[in-house]
């Protein structure tokens, strides 16, 4: 574990990094669902947007995700006493399981509107497109404030 406390720093630096660009991706990918779900007739528009969110989600979006979790899990191994530090961090928790969950969703609705399975509207992506802002604010709030 030494290793881990020794270079804290750097892994707070790559997970925050990392969590940046896990959270672009959420607030872009979603976004290219709407202009799928509203342009199901237009079959050119669809091939470049298919083509958007697979590239997004693959090459942006899971590097990210899988390291914003291994630096997290880097952090947790420097200061395993975090655990014990207050409900705040069981709550942030439980906020990275409902992302990490909202990302395979997401490739889930990848795959069904790529296949043209989906028949979601539009409406209801714009909906789904802001849970990981309230996500994040809640992360945010509770690692900052550390309410409880």
């Amino acid at each position: 574990m030494d290793f881990f406390a020794t270079h804290y720093l750097g892994f707070k630096a790559l997970h925050l990094v990392a969590l940046i660009s896990w959270m672009a991706m959420f607030f872009y990918l979603p976004r290219l669902f709407v202009y799928h779900a509203e342009n199901r007739d237009n079959k050119d528009f669809i091939t470049i947007v298919k083509l958007q969110e697979r590239r997004l989600y693959v090459y942006i979006g899971t590097p990210a995700f899988v390291l914003t979790i291994l630096s997290g899990v880097a952090l947790i191994l420097a200061n395993t006493g975090i655990f014990h530090d207050g409900g705040w961090f069981h709550a942030k928790l439980l906020f990275v399981v409902l992302l990490v969950l909202y990302h395979f969703l997401c490739g889930h609705f990848i795959k069904t509107l790529g296949e043209g399975s989906c028949q979601r509207s539009g409406k209801f992506f714009r909906i789904f497109n802001e849970f990981p802002t309230l996500c994040l604010i809640a992360i945010v709030v509770f690692v900052v404030l550390k309410p409880f």
